[in-house]
């Protein structure tokens, strides 16, 4: 008989009916009043859904708009163990089965491949737009490679685009309006050209205002203003060829935001931030901040520097001390509106010819993408008035320079100090203290506000930047059979090319101003140097530069021992290299202010300035590579019971590729790269059809062995990724029931457990100490990192007494020989509050001395040891992130059928996703708690289906649900930044078709 080879997947769709939009009858589909069974043939060979021996759900136009799957957000309601959340750096996770993109950084690959059109997506922005003229959505659950041209260990989603057709002229429009001032179009038109070419054109333009009310500027922020267009081309020269050509273009600029809000159990000690217990709606300590530490009395005191000049103290209050935080996640206090801008072009081309026993695919794409955003960095106003006495000793040393500390009646001043003060404060406070404090603009040169790149405002502002440009470009063939006999195959090729030519993630701050120039200025005149100031007077982590080149050879082979049982096997060979120069300033050298030089590595005192510590010397820019290859396959035995009863199990390694992790500052002893993960993945279904189509019922179980999963902490304000193990299994369910043609009930139910497998340790942000009540956990003064410092003996007495010591030490002067000068006024090891969750006791110190005291000093109190990165705590039997342990959802519509041709369909649609954690620490803090979504619509359908009305309403009850958590820094205040649903949308919307 003849063999049709599943490739890529089968393009069907468990659907719902929407008669807009809806195809007419030469297409080769099969409906009833639920769209049914959807088989088309498109540029691969399919299969129908319920012969597909693989965890595949698939979504048409008609279902996608029936089921308000806007956006891919959206797919996560219906889809069962899928998740989608936003992420913290402009990004987004896709997680399939507890598998998502736990690796954050340029060199990550992502865990759930994105395609568009079978042809595999890098850094997309895809995901920005909402949907319009598709075909379908197709989601495969589980690690693809022997058909894909990207490996993947957590699945695929394929987005399938509308082809042009020939010979026919349509049309289509919608226009929407909706709560928000929210205005939508959409429209596609397909132009025959002769009998063997045919163009199509789409597009879709959302403008919309803010979710979000900021009350400090009394404007509304998180809004949508975007358009995206597409052009297809269709030609076949002959019955056997086809050729298509794509090209897209995306483009949004507008005020969105990437983080919803910011929460924090507000620690009143200022040595963590935030503590470890629960999630309130109220402020972070400022003190335990980078830009804190530098600017206050303790830090200035061990430099040498007048304690005149400190913005604060670390003891006294912090800047955020008397603010509130709107318990409503739509209500913020900024002074900082976001600025978000992003493009993509992507352009596509594809020929296929079927030779008869065999036929070759050979496609090829090419993407731009820009992306920028800004946007507050602490969501928050602090209380400038705490900076009064620092900015009037600036004006004041500026004006008259450094006084010599001679007897009245007059001071004497040092000839030509001023000259050191007074550009500083001329880029900072213009307009003298009491007037606008300006921050550098977060920009490529450096030089900030010292070069005239600045922002001024009455506020002292903090925000933070994440942009990023690349191009990629790939090609693949595919080379499949159809012959006759029990035995078939598919050979496959692919190339792919990865250039970024730009990724920074900038943070600004008036107070990071305000310490590289006074810092500059002492430092330059205490050396005889030009007037000065530290650059960057930003943080940058910078890639400057990223090449990935990856090629696999792939194949699967199909042996039919009858007409019931199948057996496939495939392999796949991958090789991938990267490499990438990158770097991470913050008040990292000296630069003249007024340096005539494209940026500030042009510096005469760049020399200073070392990107990569682990090799010899001082290098501007780090550079390293790596190369990595794979041998993975596939095993699947399938079994027809009958014709609509299949049995299938399968067996199939899965892999990505690793990575390099970027500098840091200050330097941690961290892996320069991490490894490729593997998962070794088992997996038993069934796929069922009862009564003549009344009933669909498809199951699934699985079990994950994973080795090596990448997973992302920050140290130093910088993610990082290191590899641990982990165990999945779990269970799925997806159902259509029909119990009359007009009436359709879709269910899905999903189970998943993970846990980390093995000791795996690793030390937690929010818990520097490790649980240990014989620690004390560090808060450097000198960078505003963590350390920890624990007893040998497990004296708590006597680690306590150690630090005590320490820091009486420093504040005599002990350590002038290090570069440390006395009277910091450093104070003894205090208690975090009991609900804090934190055992350990803390203290504003400096590390680097604890550790380098320890042998000597240490004895005396029992023994010590200094965790520069924390104390590690065992993670076994952890739940990984954003794997929710189960979902379910239900989907209801009737088709109302009247006389004269028109119809009424009301459809309703519940979601739920249970609890689920935000970090692999897991813990109340990091809990995501479980929530559920209500949809509904009603839709008003035209005679033959030429018009429509529509009204609708999303998330019914406005939940403000949780999808995703984001633990920050330390040295920023451990604050934890949350990801939401969108609130409830209603409108009303028509559409024509011609």
């Amino acid at each position: 008989m003849k063999f049709k080879a599943l490739i890529g997947t089968s393009i069907l769709a468990m659907s719902v009916a929407s008669p807009a939009f809806a195809q007419d009858a030469a297409d080769e589909t099969e409906r009833d009043a639920f769209g049914g069974e959807i088989v088309v043939t498109a540029q691969r060979q399919s299969e129908r859904l319920q012969d597909v021996p693989i965890a595949v759900s698939a979504f048409s136009t008609e279902a996608l708009e029936a089921q308000q799957i806007k956006t891919p957000s959206d797919l996560q309601l219906t889809l069962p163990n899928v998740t989608f959340t936003k992420t913290n750096f402009t990004g987004a996770s896709f997680t399939i089965r507890g598998i998502g993109d736990l690796c954050v950084g340029t060199t990550c690959d992502s865990a759930t491949a994105i395609h568009l059109n079978g042809d595999p997506l890098f850094s997309t922005r895809l995901f920005e737009t909402e949907f319009f003229d598709l075909e379908r959505i197709e989601v495969l659950r589980g690690p693809q490679g022997t058909l894909f041209g990207r490996n993947a260990t957590s699945g695929v989603v394929n987005v399938i685009t509308a082809k042009p057709k020939l010979g026919a002229f349509e049309a289509a429009a919608e226009a929407e309006y909706g709560n928000y001032d929210s205005m939508k179009g959409k429209a596609m038109v397909n132009i025959p050209i002769g009998d063997t070419l045919a163009l199509r054109v789409a597009g879709i333009y959302l403008n919309r205002d803010g979710y979000t009310k900021n009350l400090f500027l009394g404007n509304r922020i998180d809004d949508r203003d975007l358009y995206s267009v597409r052009g297809s081309i269709r030609w076949e020269p002959t019955p056997d060829t086809t050729v298509d050509f794509l090209a897209s273009y995306f483009h949004e600029r507008d005020n969105r935001t990437r983080i919803q809000k910011q929460q924090c159990q507000r620690d009143p000690t200022g040595i963590l931030g935030c503590l470890n217990t629960r999630r309130d709606n109220a402020p972070f300590n400022g003190n335990a901040t980078f830009t804190a530490a530098l600017t206050s009395r303790e830090f200035l005191a061990i430099q040498g520097i007048p304690t005149a000049f400190a913005l604060g103290s670390l003891y006294g209050p912090d800047v955020y001390a008397n603010t509130t935080i709107p318990s409503d996640p739509r209500v913020v206090n900024t002074a900082f509106t976001p600025q978000y801008f992003t493009s993509e072009l992507t352009l596509q081309g594809e020929i296929e010819h079927n030779f008869g026993p065999v036929s070759l695919q050979v496609s090829g794409q090419y993407q731009k993408v820009k992306l920028d955003s800004m946007q507050d960095y602490n969501s928050n106003v602090g209380n400038r008035a705490l900076y009064a006495g620092g900015l009037n000793t600036l004006a004041f040393f500026a004006a008259n320079g450094i006084p010599t500390g001679l007897p009245a009646p007059a001071p004497a001043f040092v000839p030509g100090s001023a000259a050191y003060f007074a550009p500083v404060a001329a880029a900072i406070i213009p307009n003298g203290p009491n007037g606008d404090l300006c921050t550098s603009l977060p920009e490529e040169t450096g030089f900030g506000s010292f070069g005239g790149n600045k922002i001024c405002d009455a506020t002292s502002l903090q925000f933070d930047r994440s942009n990023q440009y690349n191009t990629s470009w790939s090609a693949e063939a595919i080379l499949s059979s159809d012959l006759d006999g029990p035995f078939n195959f598919l050979l496959g090729g692919i190339y792919a090319d990865y250039h970024l030519t730009e990724n920074s993630y900038y943070v600004n701050a008036f107070p990071i101003d305000y310490l590289t120039g006074v810092l500059g200025a002492f430092n330059s005149f205490a050396n005889g140097l030009p007037p000065s100031f530290l650059a960057t007077p930003f943080f940058r982590n910078n890639t400057d530069d990223l090449k990935i080149t990856s090629y696999g050879i792939f194949g699967e082979a199909y042996f039919e021992f009858s007409d019931r049982v199948k057996l496939t096997a495939g392999l796949r060979y991958n090789n991938d290299k990267k490499s990438v120069l990158a770097r991470s300033t913050l008040a990292s050298f000296l630069t003249p202010i007024g340096l005539n030089s494209d940026t500030v590595f042009g510096s005469p005192f760049v020399g200073s300035f070392d990107a990569d510590p682990g090799t010899p010397g001082n290098q501007i820019i780090q550079a390293r590579s790596v190369k990595f290859n794979k041998l993975t396959g596939r095993a699947v035995l399938d079994f027809k019971v009958t014709d609509d009863n299949l049995l299938y199990v399968s067996y199939s390694r899965g892999y990505k590729s690793g990575g390099i992790n970027p500098p840091l500052q200050p330097i941690f002893a961290v892996p320069e790269s991490f490894k490729p993960e593997q998962v070794d993945a088992f997996e038993i279904g069934s796929k069922n059809t009862f009564g003549n189509g009344e009933l669909q019922l498809n199951l699934t179980a699985f079990y994950y062995k994973y080795k090596d999963l990448q997973l992302s902490k920050i140290v130093a304000r910088t993610a990082v990724n290191d590899n641990i193990n982990a165990n999945i299994w779990g269970f799925e369910a997806e159902a259509i029931v029909r119990p009359v043609p007009e009436f359709v009930v879709n269910l899905g139910f999903s189970y998943l457990n993970t846990e980390v497998a093995g000791d795996e340790f690793s030390s937690n942000p929010r818990d520097f100490g490790g649980g240990r009540a014989d620690a004390v956990i560090i808060k450097d003064i000198t960078n505003a990192a963590n350390c920890a410092v624990a007893s040998t003996s497990g004296s708590v007495a006597g680690v306590n007494g150690y630090v005590n010591q320490i820091n009486s030490l420093i504040n005599a002067g002990a350590f002038a020989a290090n570069g440390v000068r006395g009277g910091a006024g450093l104070q003894g090891t205090t208690p975090f509050p009991s609900d804090g969750g934190i055992a350990s006791t803390g203290a504003f110190s400096i590390c680097g001395i604890l550790q380098a005291a320890a042998a000597t000093v240490g004895p005396a109190f029992g023994g010590v040891e200094v965790f520069s990165a924390g104390i590690p705590v065992n993670l076994k039997g952890n739940k990984l992130p954003q794997a929710p342990n189960y979902k379910f959802s239900a989907g209801a519509q009737y088709t109302n059928g009247f006389d004269n041709g028109m119809s009424l369909v009301p459809r309703f649609d519940l979601a739920y996703t249970g609890d689920s954690y935000g970090s692999i620490f897991n813990g109340n803090v990091n809990k995501i708690k479980g929530y559920a979504q209500v949809n509904a619509q009603i839709q008003l359908n035209g005679t033959d289906d030429k018009w429509y009305v529509k009204g609708f309403i999303q998330n019914l009850f406005d939940a403000n649900s949780v999808t995703g958590l984001y633990v920050t820094d330390q040295s920023s205040g451990n604050y934890t930044n949350i990801f939401t649903l969108e609130p409830r949308r209603y409108g009303i919307a028509a559409g024509v078709k011609f």
